[in-house]
């Protein structure tokens, strides 16, 4: 195991001991000409979190296992910043720069199906990340800005995040065997071959950004949940000075609407799939409002992803 990088060590060595860390200080919003100065120097000129910065830059390098991660000095506010570069690594540069390459190597004449169906196949690998990866940005980084900032949101989200990643890189993986056991070879192989190991390597670095999202970033939202619950009190008086509770539980009625909102459907839609009036509909969603503390789609959304009342495939992303 690699030693553990401090705050005191100079930020070029680190990048120097590990390629990978670039990526890492990139996506933290850290550009180049840092020239001697250390982690902490940096991270304070840029506005980063030290620990955050450290956790992750120890977590990739393999100095940190997963058990060793001391998530109370985890700022989750500049973990979104990381993820959000990794997005827009992998959608903005990654995937389109892998995609020129390929229709470099490959031969896209008329009569070579195979390499259609491969970038073909490529190509819907890509949207389907690019779908993935919009989703969390709007519902799921949306959700954790509001507890971020305080909001009055209580749910229990963070397992959620890892719940598409598996099939993402098992996608990859099979674009990978696809050239390897059924593309023809030729004889000058330089142009897929390199194609193939820049697969390979946005596979590994796929992997570990959803490692990052599984063990530092959801644990930390848990965290983040659990604080504010214990900062708000469990009753609470409605504009109309009813006593509720944030513990009180929904309906089979409001099930059944909460199930409606996170497919996409507006309250005319669940009225007349649900046989009820619309001003019953509007009654019922701000019952569900009060009770669980969630007033927008998104957070209805979740909240019904992460009860198990819908699955990812049926939500409306």
């Amino acid at each position: 195991m690699t030693s553990i990088y401090k705050s005191s060590d100079k930020l070029s060595y680190v990048i120097a001991n590990d390629y990978r860390l670039l990526q890492v200080m990139s996506r933290f919003g850290v550009s180049l000409g840092f020239g001697e100065k250390s982690i902490s120097d940096v991270c304070r000129q840029c506005g980063i979190d030290t620990d955050t910065f450290l956790t992750v830059i120890n977590y990739v390098a393999g100095s940190t296992s997963t058990q060793q991660l001391r998530l109370e000095h985890i700022s989750v506010a500049s973990l979104l910043t990381y993820l959000k570069g990794s997005h827009k690594y992998f959608v903005g540069y990654l995937f389109p720069h892998i995609r020129f390459h390929l229709l470099n190597a490959i031969d896209c004449s008329v009569k070579n199906e195979i390499a259609f169906l491969v970038l073909k196949f490529y190509d819907e690998y890509v949207e389907e990340v690019r779908k993935h990866m919009e989703y969390e940005e709007t519902n799921v980084f949306t959700y954790v800005q509001q507890l971020v900032n305080g909001e009055n949101i209580v749910i229990e989200r963070g397992h959620l995040l890892s719940r598409h990643n598996e099939s993402i890189n098992l996608k990859l993986k099979e674009l990978k065997n696809l050239f390897m056991q059924y593309y023809p070879q030729k004889e000058n192989n330089e142009a897929l071959n390199s194609v193939i190991i820049s697969i390979y390597q946005a596979e590994e670095d796929l992997e570990l950004h959803c490692q990052i999202e599984d063990h530092i970033f959801a644990p930390a939202v848990h965290r983040l949940e659990r604080m504010n619950l214990q900062q708000k009190p469990m009753a609470q008086v409605d504009d109309d000075g009813c006593d509720t509770n944030i513990n009180e539980t929904l309906s089979e009625r409001e099930k059944e609407i909460v199930v409606c909102v996170a497919k996409g459907l507006a309250n005319k839609e669940i009225a007349d799939q649900l046989c009820l009036s619309v001003n019953t509909v509007t009654t019922h969603r701000r019952n569900i409002a009060r009770k669980l503390q969630i007033h927008s789609s998104a957070g209805i959304t979740i909240y019904a992803i992460v009860n198990k009342l819908v699955t990812l495939s049926e939500v409306n992303m």
